[in-house]
């Protein structure tokens, strides 16, 4: 059962998305703030444990649940990006983020089939959407 394992109340459709494909992903908490950077082998799994603050830790203290950047690759590959990617400093962490999500927007729904979702920016004024 999805809630018992701590995934998603809801079933995937999507093979890919139901085997277990690795993944580096970041997480945000809104446009070049807090960051946080994982692997894992279930994308959709863990992405919505930090979202529903499921587990204790980084995430859920500071709020980290916008998908802002992921790409699926095999576990030690992943495993290795993800400890190249902790060691970047900030600046190279964004450029990574916005050379292929430059709205910061949540890719959540991507995952899914569906467009990114615009995240609202409390750093200034909200960006637009289109």
């Amino acid at each position: 059962h999805p809630r018992e394992s701590g995934g998603p109340p809801f079933t995937v459709n999507s093979e890919r998305l139901r085997t277990k494909t690795p993944a580096v992903y970041i997480l945000a908490t809104q446009p070049h703030a807090t960051l946080y950077i994982g692997v894992t082998s279930e994308l959709v799994r863990r992405v919505w444990q930090h979202r529903t603050d499921a587990v204790d830790g980084f995430t859920k203290r500071y709020g980290v649940h916008v998908l802002v950047h992921y790409v699926h690759a095999e576990m030690m590959d992943a495993i290795r990006r993800e400890k190249q990617l902790k060691r970047w400093n900030r600046a190279w962490k964004v450029k990574l983020i916005e050379t292929t999500n430059p709205r910061w927007d949540d890719l959540w729904p991507t995952l899914f089939g569906a467009p990114p979702e615009r995240v609202a920016r409390t750093d200034g004024p909200p960006l637009s959407r289109g």
